[in-house]
């Protein structure tokens, strides 16, 4: 058994191409049910956000190229794309790499802004896709639940949640970089979405006086927009309102362009050269980089964030530090909860096959003890199986404290001694 995690984020791969290979959840649910065979793969989920499109499986033992390649091809399907557009950007983790990873994700130590507390709301989301789909088992139910532990211990014993900040609140500070003041601004937020509630507190916080919220469904707009204070605006009438807003932040599911420059400059007619700010924190992007070509019109997507979020990077390091420890040890612990796992079988199977011996030996040698009464073969039968069990175990207890692969390899031969099923 092996588990295996391959992907792209932000860290390895550039905006354009982890656009392409982002996945919403219904086509994870589907892809999942397509990639997990039961031979090959045999459990697994995907975690698809604007930061990072990783798949995680757990892999029959002996078949990791052929684990790789069916992920890859996956990823060629599910995308419609040529692996060659995408291939070389991947990484591989395989077992501790694998858990190291996933751990240092749900803690968000592996965040654009570390600390974010959103980063593990994004895995809980994909384990209940994969939940849904019936594509996880005891492997994986028990590494993702290990990884929630492990998240919940950096943020309870670490001060790396501190003030945490969220790519919403980035856009927020790059925006001060463009006014001096949110005092009198307009803020339209394109999306009704965690990421476009974020993005309006903040700006709240901040100072801005008027928030719009346009949405194509129109009552998460009003929810929203009454919950903030704010007022929603018909999605049909985008060009009027960004004519009326000094900053716009788009945070959609929509395939393509929402906001185009024709859109935009037919807006910038109206606003007299006055600025306008956008940040587009959509995956794909929702904001066609022309626009940014127009005078007096900026727009950030999200890897413009990284200059800002570096700073905050550089002031959590000590804490990350500590964090890192944690998750080491907690390595450590998982190996030991799965070699449980993997090892409990051959040692219950092993168990069993030494109490049918000796109840199997007491039945062939039963005519030699002449009459006995009931109580007196329950007698003996419970003195043997006790006198096999002492016997077998300081073996089976070796078994189940396994700590190392020359452990493991132990255990295998065990099995083949006494011919044990898996």
């Amino acid at each position: 058994m092996s588990i295996v995690l391959v992907g792209v984020n932000h860290k390895s791969t550039p905006l354009a191409v982890r656009e392409l290979l982002a996945l919403s959840d219904d086509a994870c649910a589907t892809g999942l049910r397509s990639l997990v065979d039961g031979e090959i793969v045999r459990e697994g989920l995907i975690v698809s956000t604007c930061n990072r499109v990783e798949v995680l499986t757990e892999t029959a033992a002996g078949r990791l190229n052929e684990s790789t390649e069916r992920i890859i091809e996956f990823l060629t399907r599910a995308n419609d794309l040529p692996r060659s557009q995408f291939e070389k950007e991947l990484y591989q983790h395989t077992d501790d790499q694998a858990v190291r990873h996933l751990f240092r994700v749900a803690s968000s130590l592996d965040s654009m802004v570390v600390g974010e507390p959103q980063v593990l709301g994004q895995v809980r989301r994909a384990y209940s896709i994969a939940l849904e789909a019936g594509t996880t088992g005891r492997i994986l139910n028990r590494l993702v639940h290990h990884a929630f532990r492990v998240a919940k211990r950096v943020r309870t014993e670490t001060g790396i949640a501190a003030n945490a900040v969220s790519i919403s609140y980035m856009a927020v500070e790059l925006g001060k970089k463009i006014f001096d003041s949110f005092a009198g601004r307009t803020a339209l937020l394109i999306g009704a979405g965690e990421m476009a509630e974020l993005a309006a507190r903040h700006l709240i916080n901040a100072g801005v006086s008027n928030v719009l919220l346009a949405n194509r469904s129109e009552e998460p707009a009003r929810a929203l927009a009454t919950e903030l204070g704010g007022t929603p605006v018909p999605f049909n009438r985008l060009t009027e309102h960004l004519s009326r807003a000094d900053i716009v932040i788009c945070s959609t599911a929509a395939d393509d362009y929402i906001v185009t420059e024709r859109m935009m400059r037919a807006a910038s007619a109206t606003r007299r050269n006055r600025p306008v700010f956008f940040i587009d924190i959509s995956v794909p992007r929702n904001i066609d980089p022309a626009v940014g070509k127009i005078p007096n019109v900026f727009v950030f997507d999200i890897d413009d964030l990284e200059s800002v979020v570096s700073s905050n990077i550089r002031e959590r390091e000590r804490e990350a530090q500590r964090a890192e420890l944690i998750v080491e040890s907690e390595i450590m612990q998982f190996q030991q909860a799965l070699r449980a796992l993997e090892s409990g079988p051959a040692i219950g199977a092993l168990k069993q096959m030494f109490q049918d011996i000796a109840r199997h030996e007491l039945k062939r040698q039963r005519n030699r003890l002449g009459p006995l009464s009931p109580e007196q073969e329950a007698s003996i039968e419970a003195l043997l199986l006790s006198t096999v069990n002492k016997l077998s175990h300081p073996m089976l207890s070796q078994m189940r404290h396994s700590s190392d692969a020359s452990d493991a390899e132990i255990i295998e031969a065990w099995r083949d001694i006494f011919d044990l099923e898996d």
